[in-house]
């Protein structure tokens, strides 16, 4: 069996690549039941196809090779549960989440997270912790 590509399906073959662009796009300002509703979709599509256009869109980015980071921390949930928030301060985008407090294991984690190359071309590391 042969299976051609066509370039106006999205990833998945259910959608265009239009229709997740103006889905995805409208995700970008709106909360999922509102886009559900406004295109008359059940939520869970929207949810569907809002994955489809953030995993296109970071495809798009490539992955970060940061020489310029920013590290801050999120507080999670009700109490003291915090997780790091790693930025590129040059493309100006979060690329990394993680760890299960404020220490330095839990940030010792992003940086096992990168290749060696990349660790070493970090120049600048800006920290509010």
């Amino acid at each position: 069996m042969k299976r051609e590509r066509l370039a106006w399906l999205a990833a998945n073959p259910r959608y265009t690549q239009r229709f997740v662009l103006a889905v995805g796009r409208r995700c970008r300002t709106s909360t999922i039941q509102d886009v559900a509703a406004e295109m008359d979709l059940h939520w869970d599509t929207v949810k569907e196809i809002d994955k489809l256009y953030m995993q296109e869109q970071l495809d798009l980015a490539g992955p970060p090779i940061p020489t310029a980071i920013g590290v801050d921390e999120i507080s999670i949930g009700p109490g003291h549960s915090y997780r790091i928030v790693v930025s590129d301060l040059i493309r100006k985008r979060a690329i990394w989440f993680g760890g299960t407090d404020r220490t330095e294991a839990s940030m010792d984690l992003f940086y096992a997270s990168i290749p060696t190359e990349i660790r070493a071309g970090i120049r600048l590391v800006v920290m509010d912790m």
